[in-house]
């Protein structure tokens, strides 16, 4: 399926059925009264965050999404019956914008919950509404009220709390790969990934966290260079950002200080808010650096870099360290909110994760 993160769509609530007038005409009752009915309430248009979606891409070719309005009202005391309101399931942590205005009407942060981002005309007054002890054959009656129209831009952010931050060919996908049950493309030319790939970390029985695989960044990307630019925006949600950095590099010629500072560089230009989020520096592809060279060649990165938060040493190809960075990433994000899935994973069950002691004596 094509990864598509934004979207721009057309909705537009039911108009209000109109009022009806009328009047009882019986035999043998010459003055019956008004007796016309209200016009039912136009379709409203909600928007509901699903945990099953991962892309916008059914927003691409359906645009335009039109609530019905609602009946008339009919004579003999009949209103007119409500329209059915419709429902916009997308992925969580889309964001909807009113284009005209710019102002945010919506962010999907809780599933399954319904809000209101066009609402449905209310029906019009028949001429029964308008019946008073002095005005006893009322001859008015109103037209249903419209419904809200909007051109909304959809735009969706990976919900993550740890995102990944490297050069292409890093090691992103491939550590993503190694701590948790995603599966992205992996191949040994850059730009392998594109689009966000999401995993969830298992720790253990309802430890877990989810980490974010973003393509990667090269110089100039807040400008519009590459791919990442199109997929920062996906980083603005985490609570952790690891900086990936490839300790041996293909082309010898290549610094891998020089890149890492580039990538802070094009982070600090595209979002402080972002820059100043807490960052752990990991260095990968130490499988490739010989043992006697690795200690030294570390200490060197880290001077140069003038590096002074958390350094992971690691490689994600054989998963060595992969272990001890796992079990740090969680003791940070667990201190915060809403970190842990509400809904435990049905793989891990409490009365299987807790070994019985055995019976056999």
């Amino acid at each position: 399926m094509k990864f598509v993160d934004e979207a721009t769509i057309d909705v537009v609530a039911g108009d209000g059925g109109n009022g009806c007038m009328s009047f009882r005409r019986e035999k043998f009752l010459p003055f019956g009264g008004p007796n016309g009915g209200d016009g039912g309430k136009g379709g409203s248009v909600y928007a509901m965050g699903d945990r099953n979606l991962n892309t916008l891409i059914d927003y691409r070719y359906a645009r335009r999404h039109e609530a019905r309005r609602g009946e008339n009202g009919r004579g003999s005391d009949q209103f007119g019956a409500a329209a059915e309101d419709i429902v916009l399931r997308m992925p969580m942590g889309t964001i909807i914008t009113d284009v005209e205005t710019g102002n945010v009407i919506a962010e999907l942060l809780v599933p399954d919950e319904k809000i209101l981002i066009a609402k449905g005309g209310d029906g019009g007054f028949g001429n029964m509404h308008f019946k008073t002890s002095t005005n006893r054959a009322p001859r008015q009656k109103t037209p249903g009220w419209p419904g809200q129209a909007f051109k909304l831009k959809l735009e969706m952010r990976v919900l993550a709390d740890v995102g990944l931050l490297g050069m292409p060919n890093a090691g992103k996908s491939t550590l993503i790969a190694a701590i948790s049950n995603a599966r992205p493309k992996i191949a040994d030319y850059p730009f392998t990934t594109l689009h966000p790939n999401l995993g969830v970390v298992r720790v253990q029985a309802e430890q877990s966290f989810v980490v974010a695989d973003i393509p990667g960044l090269i110089e100039g990307a807040s400008e519009g260079a590459g791919l990442g630019h199109l997929f920062l925006r996906h980083l603005q949600r985490t609570h952790l950002l690891l900086h990936l950095v490839d300790m041996a590099p293909f082309d010898e010629s290549i610094d891998p200080v020089a890149q890492a500072k580039a990538i802070v560089a094009e982070l600090k230009k595209y979002d402080d808010e972002l820059y100043e989020k807490p960052r752990w520096l990991v260095l990968n592809k130490l499988d490739m650096v010989p043992e006697d060279e690795r200690e030294k060649r570390v200490k060197d990165f880290v001077k140069r870099f003038k590096w002074k938060g958390p350094v992971f040493q690691i490689s994600a190809l054989t998963r060595e360290g992969c272990e001890g960075l796992v079990h740090a990433i969680y003791e940070h994000v667990s201190k915060l909110k809403n970190v842990v899935p509400d809904d435990p994973d049905p793989r891990f069950d409490k009365a299987e994760a807790q070994q019985p002691s055995s019976s056999h004596e």
